[in-house]
Protein backbone atom coordinates (compact mmCIF):
# COMPACT_ATOMS: atom_id res chain seq x y z
CA UNK A 1 0.00 0.00 0.00
CA UNK A 2 1.14 3.48 -0.58
CA UNK A 3 0.20 5.16 2.85
CA UNK A 4 0.19 8.84 3.41
CA UNK A 5 0.87 9.53 6.97
CA UNK A 6 -0.38 13.14 8.44
CA UNK A 7 1.05 14.66 11.85
CA UNK A 8 2.60 17.30 13.89
CA UNK A 9 4.67 14.97 15.67
CA UNK A 10 6.38 12.39 15.09
CA UNK A 11 10.39 10.64 15.52
CA UNK A 12 12.84 11.44 16.99
CA UNK A 13 9.97 12.82 19.04
CA UNK A 14 10.29 9.94 22.17
CA UNK A 15 6.77 11.11 24.74
CA UNK A 16 3.10 10.83 23.34
CA UNK A 17 2.01 10.84 19.63
CA UNK A 18 4.98 11.53 18.32
CA UNK A 19 6.44 8.03 19.63
CA UNK A 20 3.64 5.94 18.48
CA UNK A 21 2.79 7.87 15.19
CA UNK A 22 6.70 7.20 14.64
CA UNK A 23 6.71 3.57 15.35
CA UNK A 24 3.12 3.21 13.29
CA UNK A 25 5.24 4.41 10.48
CA UNK A 26 8.23 2.42 10.87
CA UNK A 27 6.44 -0.63 10.75
CA UNK A 28 4.43 -0.18 8.22
CA UNK A 29 7.77 0.47 6.17
CA UNK A 30 9.15 -2.29 7.91
CA UNK A 31 6.08 -4.61 6.01
CA UNK A 32 7.30 -3.19 3.15
CA UNK A 33 4.26 -0.69 2.82
CA UNK A 34 5.34 2.53 1.20
CA UNK A 35 5.09 5.28 3.60
CA UNK A 36 5.61 9.05 3.18
CA UNK A 37 5.20 11.36 6.22
CA UNK A 38 4.02 14.87 6.24
CA UNK A 39 5.25 16.43 10.00
CA UNK A 40 6.73 19.35 11.42
CA UNK A 41 10.28 19.25 13.02
CA UNK A 42 10.32 17.13 16.30
CA UNK A 43 10.02 19.99 19.32
CA UNK A 44 7.81 18.10 21.92
CA UNK A 45 8.03 17.88 24.73
CA UNK A 46 10.30 20.69 25.26
CA UNK A 47 8.57 23.16 23.25
CA UNK A 48 12.00 23.85 21.46
CA UNK A 49 12.73 22.82 18.12
CA UNK A 50 15.39 19.96 18.23
CA UNK A 51 18.96 20.21 17.17
CA UNK A 52 19.64 20.15 13.43
CA UNK A 53 15.93 21.46 12.77
CA UNK A 54 14.49 24.59 11.96
CA UNK A 55 11.40 26.56 12.60
CA UNK A 56 11.54 28.30 9.82
CA UNK A 57 12.89 26.26 6.32
CA UNK A 58 10.91 22.68 4.89
CA UNK A 59 13.15 19.81 4.91
CA UNK A 60 12.87 16.47 3.61
CA UNK A 61 14.61 13.17 5.06
CA UNK A 62 14.40 9.63 3.80
CA UNK A 63 14.86 7.50 7.07
CA UNK A 64 14.33 3.44 7.06
CA UNK A 65 12.72 3.89 3.37
CA UNK A 66 10.47 6.35 4.49
CA UNK A 67 9.94 9.70 2.67
CA UNK A 68 10.31 12.35 5.74
CA UNK A 69 8.68 16.33 4.78
CA UNK A 70 9.43 18.39 7.69
CA UNK A 71 6.92 21.41 7.16
CA UNK A 72 8.09 24.91 9.61
CA UNK A 73 5.76 26.20 12.53
CA UNK A 74 5.93 28.78 14.97
CA UNK A 75 7.05 27.03 18.46
CA UNK A 76 5.83 29.36 21.14
CA UNK A 77 8.41 28.90 24.34
CA UNK A 78 5.06 28.95 26.73
CA UNK A 79 2.65 27.92 25.19
CA UNK A 80 -0.97 29.22 26.02
CA UNK A 81 -4.40 28.91 25.08
CA UNK A 82 -4.16 31.46 22.29
CA UNK A 83 -0.69 30.56 21.26
CA UNK A 84 -1.69 26.24 20.89
CA UNK A 85 -3.70 27.92 18.79
CA UNK A 86 -1.11 30.25 16.09
CA UNK A 87 1.03 26.76 16.63
CA UNK A 88 -1.13 24.38 15.18
CA UNK A 89 -2.90 26.95 12.56
CA UNK A 90 1.01 27.65 11.50
CA UNK A 91 1.78 23.98 10.32
CA UNK A 92 -1.41 23.45 9.02
CA UNK A 93 -0.66 26.52 6.62
CA UNK A 94 2.82 25.56 5.97
CA UNK A 95 2.09 21.67 5.30
CA UNK A 96 -1.29 22.19 3.27
CA UNK A 97 1.19 22.98 -0.29
CA UNK A 98 2.92 19.63 0.77
CA UNK A 99 0.11 17.46 1.03
CA UNK A 100 -1.28 18.79 -2.15
CA UNK A 101 1.83 17.68 -3.76
CA UNK A 102 1.51 14.42 -2.24
CA UNK A 103 -2.02 14.09 -3.79
CA UNK A 104 -0.13 13.38 -7.20
CA UNK A 105 1.95 10.54 -6.07
CA UNK A 106 -1.53 8.74 -5.32
CA UNK A 107 -1.65 7.28 -2.01
CA UNK A 108 -3.72 4.51 -1.60
CA UNK A 109 -5.14 6.29 1.68
CA UNK A 110 -4.08 8.91 3.83
CA UNK A 111 -3.94 8.43 7.51
CA UNK A 112 -4.22 11.60 9.68
CA UNK A 113 -3.87 11.74 13.11
CA UNK A 114 -5.16 13.91 16.23
CA UNK A 115 -4.36 16.68 17.29
CA UNK A 116 -4.52 19.00 15.54
CA UNK A 117 -8.08 18.77 14.59
CA UNK A 118 -7.37 21.75 12.21
CA UNK A 119 -5.30 19.51 9.91
CA UNK A 120 -8.05 16.89 9.21
CA UNK A 121 -9.73 19.54 6.44
CA UNK A 122 -6.22 19.08 4.22
CA UNK A 123 -5.95 15.42 5.14
CA UNK A 124 -9.72 14.98 3.56
CA UNK A 125 -8.81 17.18 0.62
CA UNK A 126 -6.33 15.09 -0.68
CA UNK A 127 -8.42 11.87 0.02
CA UNK A 128 -11.01 13.19 -1.76
CA UNK A 129 -8.64 14.47 -5.04
CA UNK A 130 -7.38 10.61 -4.92
CA UNK A 131 -10.67 8.96 -4.40
CA UNK A 132 -9.24 7.28 -1.24
CA UNK A 133 -10.53 7.07 2.29
CA UNK A 134 -9.43 9.08 4.73
CA UNK A 135 -8.30 7.19 8.58
CA UNK A 136 -8.49 10.04 11.56
CA UNK A 137 -6.91 8.57 14.57
CA UNK A 138 -7.68 10.54 17.59
CA UNK A 139 -5.05 10.60 20.52
CA UNK A 140 -6.83 13.43 22.35
CA UNK A 141 -9.84 14.98 22.39
CA UNK A 142 -7.90 18.58 22.05
CA UNK A 143 -11.18 20.75 21.98
CA UNK A 144 -12.72 19.21 24.94
CA UNK A 145 -9.34 19.24 26.85
CA UNK A 146 -8.95 22.84 26.10
CA UNK A 147 -11.90 24.05 26.95
CA UNK A 148 -12.15 21.90 30.20
CA UNK A 149 -8.81 23.16 30.90
CA UNK A 150 -9.62 26.63 30.54
CA UNK A 151 -7.09 27.13 27.76
CA UNK A 152 -10.16 27.43 25.45
CA UNK A 153 -13.17 29.86 26.60
CA UNK A 154 -16.43 28.30 26.12
CA UNK A 155 -17.96 31.74 23.53
CA UNK A 156 -18.44 31.77 19.61
CA UNK A 157 -15.19 30.15 18.87
CA UNK A 158 -15.25 26.98 20.98
CA UNK A 159 -18.40 26.59 19.25
CA UNK A 160 -17.21 26.94 15.83
CA UNK A 161 -14.73 24.86 16.78
CA UNK A 162 -16.65 22.15 17.28
CA UNK A 163 -19.47 22.28 15.17
CA UNK A 164 -15.85 22.18 12.59
CA UNK A 165 -15.03 18.43 14.78
CA UNK A 166 -18.45 17.48 14.36
CA UNK A 167 -18.15 18.11 10.22
CA UNK A 168 -14.66 16.31 9.95
CA UNK A 169 -15.84 13.09 12.10
CA UNK A 170 -18.96 12.52 10.08
CA UNK A 171 -17.09 12.66 6.42
CA UNK A 172 -13.91 10.31 7.69
CA UNK A 173 -14.23 6.89 6.17
CA UNK A 174 -12.80 5.51 9.07
CA UNK A 175 -12.20 7.36 12.98
CA UNK A 176 -10.26 5.22 15.51
CA UNK A 177 -9.24 6.05 18.85
CA UNK A 178 -7.15 4.34 21.65
CA UNK A 179 -9.71 3.48 24.23
CA UNK A 180 -13.36 2.43 24.13
CA UNK A 181 -14.50 5.64 26.04
CA UNK A 182 -13.16 7.77 23.34
CA UNK A 183 -14.50 5.78 20.62
CA UNK A 184 -18.00 6.42 22.43
CA UNK A 185 -17.36 10.05 22.74
CA UNK A 186 -16.17 10.19 18.84
CA UNK A 187 -19.80 8.62 17.69
CA UNK A 188 -21.62 11.29 20.37
CA UNK A 189 -19.50 13.80 18.16
CA UNK A 190 -20.50 12.86 14.95
CA UNK A 191 -18.75 9.60 13.51
CA UNK A 192 -21.02 7.21 12.41
CA UNK A 193 -20.69 4.12 15.02
CA UNK A 194 -19.71 1.45 11.57
CA UNK A 195 -17.28 4.00 10.85
CA UNK A 196 -15.44 3.92 14.27
CA UNK A 197 -12.30 1.50 15.24
CA UNK A 198 -10.35 1.35 18.48
CA UNK A 199 -6.98 1.54 17.74
CA UNK A 200 -5.42 1.46 21.21
CA UNK A 201 -1.64 2.84 22.19
CA UNK A 202 0.85 -0.20 22.74
CA UNK A 203 4.24 -1.55 24.03
CA UNK A 204 7.00 -3.44 22.50
CA UNK A 205 7.00 -6.18 25.12
CA UNK A 206 9.90 -7.63 23.92
CA UNK A 207 11.96 -4.30 24.07
CA UNK A 208 10.17 -3.03 27.57
CA UNK A 209 10.56 -6.01 29.99
CA UNK A 210 10.48 -6.83 33.45
CA UNK A 211 14.50 -5.64 34.80
CA UNK A 212 16.01 -5.70 37.97
CA UNK A 213 15.72 -2.46 39.87
CA UNK A 214 19.14 -1.99 40.82
CA UNK A 215 20.58 -0.79 37.86
CA UNK A 216 22.66 2.51 36.59
CA UNK A 217 19.69 4.72 36.25
CA UNK A 218 18.56 4.06 39.42
CA UNK A 219 21.70 5.05 41.04
CA UNK A 220 22.08 8.36 38.89
CA UNK A 221 18.59 9.14 39.64
CA UNK A 222 19.60 9.23 43.44
CA UNK A 223 17.86 6.02 45.24
CA UNK A 224 19.75 3.27 47.06
CA UNK A 225 18.01 -0.05 46.99
CA UNK A 226 16.56 0.45 50.36
CA UNK A 227 14.68 3.92 49.50
CA UNK A 228 11.35 3.35 47.54
CA UNK A 229 12.05 5.84 43.92
CA UNK A 230 8.61 7.32 43.09
CA UNK A 231 8.56 8.13 39.48
CA UNK A 232 6.34 10.19 37.16
CA UNK A 233 7.93 10.04 33.62
CA UNK A 234 6.25 12.30 30.58
CA UNK A 235 5.15 14.96 29.79
CA UNK A 236 4.83 18.39 32.23
CA UNK A 237 1.91 20.06 31.22
CA UNK A 238 -1.00 22.10 32.29
CA UNK A 239 -2.88 18.81 32.03
CA UNK A 240 -1.32 16.75 34.16
CA UNK A 241 -1.90 18.52 37.41
CA UNK A 242 1.76 17.87 38.52
CA UNK A 243 2.01 20.27 41.37
CA UNK A 244 -0.99 17.28 43.11
CA UNK A 245 2.90 15.22 43.02
CA UNK A 246 4.74 18.14 45.13
CA UNK A 247 1.95 18.44 47.51
CA UNK A 248 2.45 15.06 48.06
CA UNK A 249 6.03 14.86 48.27
CA UNK A 250 5.62 17.97 50.56
CA UNK A 251 3.71 16.29 52.98
CA UNK A 252 5.96 13.17 52.58
CA UNK A 253 9.59 15.09 53.64
CA UNK A 254 9.64 13.46 56.55
CA UNK A 255 9.98 9.70 54.78
CA UNK A 256 13.36 10.15 53.80
CA UNK A 257 13.49 6.84 52.09
CA UNK A 258 10.40 8.20 49.96
CA UNK A 259 12.36 9.85 47.28
CA UNK A 260 10.58 11.59 44.28
CA UNK A 261 12.02 11.72 40.46
CA UNK A 262 10.26 14.15 38.12
CA UNK A 263 11.68 12.75 34.49
CA UNK A 264 10.65 14.74 30.96
CA UNK A 265 10.18 18.72 29.99
CA UNK A 266 6.75 20.51 29.09
CA UNK A 267 5.50 23.58 29.27
CA UNK A 268 4.96 23.61 33.13
CA UNK A 269 8.48 22.25 34.05
CA UNK A 270 9.74 25.33 34.95
CA UNK A 271 6.76 26.59 37.61
CA UNK A 272 7.67 23.29 39.19
CA UNK A 273 11.10 23.60 39.86
CA UNK A 274 10.22 27.18 41.28
CA UNK A 275 8.19 25.48 43.29
CA UNK A 276 10.21 22.69 44.96
CA UNK A 277 13.37 25.32 45.38
CA UNK A 278 10.90 27.44 47.31
CA UNK A 279 9.04 25.10 48.91
CA UNK A 280 13.04 23.30 49.38
CA UNK A 281 11.73 19.66 48.35
CA UNK A 282 15.17 17.93 48.88
CA UNK A 283 13.01 14.31 48.18
CA UNK A 284 11.93 15.91 44.81
CA UNK A 285 14.47 15.72 41.79
CA UNK A 286 14.36 16.29 37.76
CA UNK A 287 15.80 14.83 35.16
CA UNK A 288 15.49 15.55 31.59
CA UNK A 289 13.59 13.06 29.09
CA UNK A 290 15.88 10.04 28.52
CA UNK A 291 17.30 8.49 25.35
CA UNK A 292 15.10 5.22 24.04
CA UNK A 293 18.08 2.93 24.71
CA UNK A 294 17.39 3.75 28.83
CA UNK A 295 14.01 3.06 28.92
CA UNK A 296 13.58 -0.23 30.07
CA UNK A 297 16.10 0.55 32.57
CA UNK A 298 14.24 3.22 33.69
CA UNK A 299 10.78 2.14 34.10
CA UNK A 300 12.54 -1.17 36.24
CA UNK A 301 14.27 1.70 38.25
CA UNK A 302 11.28 3.12 39.84
CA UNK A 303 9.07 0.98 42.34
CA UNK A 304 6.23 3.23 41.89
CA UNK A 305 4.68 4.57 39.10
CA UNK A 306 2.23 7.82 39.37
CA UNK A 307 0.16 8.59 36.27
CA UNK A 308 -1.16 12.14 37.17
CA UNK A 309 -4.08 14.15 35.12
CA UNK A 310 -6.62 16.31 36.50
CA UNK A 311 -10.45 15.77 36.80
CA UNK A 312 -11.30 17.88 33.20
CA UNK A 313 -9.14 15.89 30.94
CA UNK A 314 -10.55 12.46 32.31
CA UNK A 315 -11.27 10.28 29.51
CA UNK A 316 -10.52 13.17 27.06
CA UNK A 317 -6.46 11.57 26.82
CA UNK A 318 -4.97 8.38 27.77
CA UNK A 319 -2.00 8.79 29.37
CA UNK A 320 0.47 7.09 26.80
CA UNK A 321 2.97 6.70 29.42
CA UNK A 322 0.75 3.81 31.47
CA UNK A 323 1.50 1.34 28.39
CA UNK A 324 5.54 0.73 29.24
CA UNK A 325 4.66 0.84 32.73
CA UNK A 326 2.56 -1.99 32.38
CA UNK A 327 5.27 -4.09 29.88
CA UNK A 328 7.83 -3.12 32.64
CA UNK A 329 6.02 -4.86 35.32
CA UNK A 330 5.52 -2.01 38.02
CA UNK A 331 2.62 -1.11 39.63
CA UNK A 332 1.08 2.63 39.19
CA UNK A 333 -0.32 5.02 41.81
CA UNK A 334 -3.22 6.66 38.95
CA UNK A 335 -5.46 9.46 39.63
CA UNK A 336 -8.61 8.42 37.89
CA UNK A 337 -12.00 8.44 38.80
CA UNK A 338 -14.36 5.28 38.13
CA UNK A 339 -16.22 4.62 34.87
CA UNK A 340 -13.09 6.55 33.24
CA UNK A 341 -10.63 4.69 31.14
CA UNK A 342 -7.71 4.67 32.92
CA UNK A 343 -9.41 3.55 36.48
CA UNK A 344 -10.48 0.36 34.60
CA UNK A 345 -7.89 -1.05 33.24
CA UNK A 346 -5.92 -0.36 36.30
CA UNK A 347 -8.69 -1.93 38.43
CA UNK A 348 -10.19 -4.41 36.68
CA UNK A 349 -6.77 -5.93 36.16
CA UNK A 350 -5.34 -5.19 39.66
CA UNK A 351 -1.74 -3.50 38.37
CA UNK A 352 -2.27 -0.55 40.65
CA UNK A 353 -3.81 1.96 42.84
CA UNK A 354 -6.10 4.84 41.96
CA UNK A 355 -6.97 7.82 44.02
CA UNK A 356 -9.53 10.57 42.65
CA UNK A 357 -7.79 13.41 40.74
CA UNK A 358 -6.73 16.56 42.82
CA UNK A 359 -6.79 14.46 46.26
CA UNK A 360 -3.80 14.92 47.75
CA UNK A 361 -4.67 12.92 50.53
CA UNK A 362 -5.62 9.93 48.67
CA UNK A 363 -2.55 10.14 46.31
CA UNK A 364 -0.38 10.18 49.61
CA UNK A 365 -2.22 7.18 51.07
CA UNK A 366 -1.80 4.89 47.85
CA UNK A 367 1.73 5.84 47.90
CA UNK A 368 2.86 5.08 51.00
CA UNK A 369 0.61 1.82 50.74
CA UNK A 370 2.97 0.57 48.32
CA UNK A 371 6.40 1.83 49.39
CA UNK A 372 5.40 -0.21 52.80
CA UNK A 373 4.34 -3.53 50.89
CA UNK A 374 7.11 -4.81 48.84
CA UNK A 375 5.22 -7.74 48.25
CA UNK A 376 1.89 -5.92 47.17
CA UNK A 377 4.12 -4.01 44.47
CA UNK A 378 5.41 -7.49 43.00
CA UNK A 379 2.45 -8.89 42.72
CA UNK A 380 0.93 -5.94 40.89
CA UNK A 381 3.80 -5.42 38.93
CA UNK A 382 3.32 -9.19 37.31
CA UNK A 383 -0.55 -8.48 36.75
CA UNK A 384 0.42 -5.68 34.72
CA UNK A 385 3.10 -7.22 32.79
CA UNK A 386 1.02 -10.38 32.04
CA UNK A 387 -2.04 -7.22 31.14
CA UNK A 388 0.69 -6.08 28.63
CA UNK A 389 1.28 -8.83 27.01
CA UNK A 390 -1.85 -10.04 26.72
CA UNK A 391 -3.38 -6.74 25.35
CA UNK A 392 -0.61 -4.21 24.43
CA UNK A 393 1.90 -6.20 22.21
CA UNK A 394 2.20 -3.54 19.11
CA UNK A 395 2.63 -6.36 16.19
CA UNK A 396 -0.68 -7.84 17.25
CA UNK A 397 -1.94 -4.11 17.54
CA UNK A 398 -0.70 -2.79 14.54
CA UNK A 399 -1.26 -6.19 11.99
CA UNK A 400 -5.27 -5.61 13.06
CA UNK A 401 -4.38 -1.90 11.94
CA UNK A 402 -2.94 -2.72 8.59
CA UNK A 403 -6.16 -5.39 7.84
CA UNK A 404 -8.12 -2.77 8.02
CA UNK A 405 -6.28 0.07 6.31
CA UNK A 406 -6.45 -3.19 3.45
CA UNK A 407 -9.65 -3.32 3.45
CA UNK A 408 -10.29 0.19 3.63
CA UNK A 409 -8.16 0.80 0.40
CA UNK A 410 -10.02 -1.97 -1.40
CA UNK A 411 -13.16 -0.02 -1.61
CA UNK A 412 -12.00 3.54 -3.57
CA UNK A 413 -14.18 6.15 -2.08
Amino acid sequence: MKILLYSINYAPEVTSTGKYTGEMGQWLAERGHEVRVVTAPPYYPAWQVGEGYSTREYRREHIRGMDISRCPLWVPSQPTGTKRLLHLMSFVASSLPVMLRRAFWSPDVVVSVVPPLFAAPSAWLVARLCGVGLWLHIQDFELDAATGLGMLGKGRLSRVLQEIEEILLRSATRVSTITETMRRRAVQKGAMERNTRLFPNWSDVTFIRPMSRDNEVRHEFGASLDDVLVMYAGNMGEKQGLELVLEAADRLRKRPRIRFVLVGDGAARRKLERTVKERTLDNVSFFPVQPLERLPRMLAAGDVHLVVQRREAADLVMPSKLTNILAAGRPAVATAEPGTALYDVIMDNDCGVTTAPGDVEELVAGIVALSENPPLREQLGRNARHYAEAYLDHDKILSRFESELRQLTRSKV
